[in-house]
């Protein structure tokens, strides 16, 4: 870690609410992909539970995190709260990475919210995604560079 910028995690309360601006942006993006998609299909109708839709929204969901993780850390939410995501070396996130962190964020389903809810008892205020994906949330300052290079 960089002694110049000394890790400081982010609390539960930013996170949340970093996290609810994302799923309402995000939400907002999977409406437009859906809605042109239907036009695409002359107004029909996309059944319940087709597979390919399924992989198609988990894509599209992979990749407006993965692109804002892997290009400065930093969704809309996570700016808005001056919160970053890097690796826990402190450097930038690669899309493996992003995709580590993507798929181990189901942990917050299963049970629900207990993989967020283990950041009140880890000293480094760690879920279990940043765990399981060897990443972390710090807090930042106005001024603070945007990732390090973890060297």
């Amino acid at each position: 870690m960089n002694p110049d910028h000394p890790y400081r995690p982010a609390g539960v309360l930013p996170r949340l609410a970093a996290m609810t601006y994302d799923w309402l942006l995000l939400a907002g993006i999977l409406f437009i992909l859906t809605l042109g998609l239907i036009l695409l299909r002359g107004g029909a109708a996309i059944t319940p539970g087709t597979w390919w839709y399924t992989a198609l929204l988990i894509s599209a969901s992979f990749l407006f995190y993965g692109w804002f993780w892997t290009h400065g850390g930093q969704t809309l939410g996570l700016r808005a709260w001056r919160l970053r995501v890097v690796r826990t070396d402190g450097g930038r996130i690669s899309w493996r990475d992003a995709a580590r962190r993507f798929l181990a964020a189901t942990t917050l389903l299963v049970p629900p919210g207990l993989g967020l809810a283990w950041m009140l008892i880890d000293r480094r205020r760690a879920c279990w995604h940043d765990l399981l994906s060897r990443t972390r949330v710090e807090r930042t300052s106005k001024s603070s560079p945007v990732a390090r290079d973890g060297s």
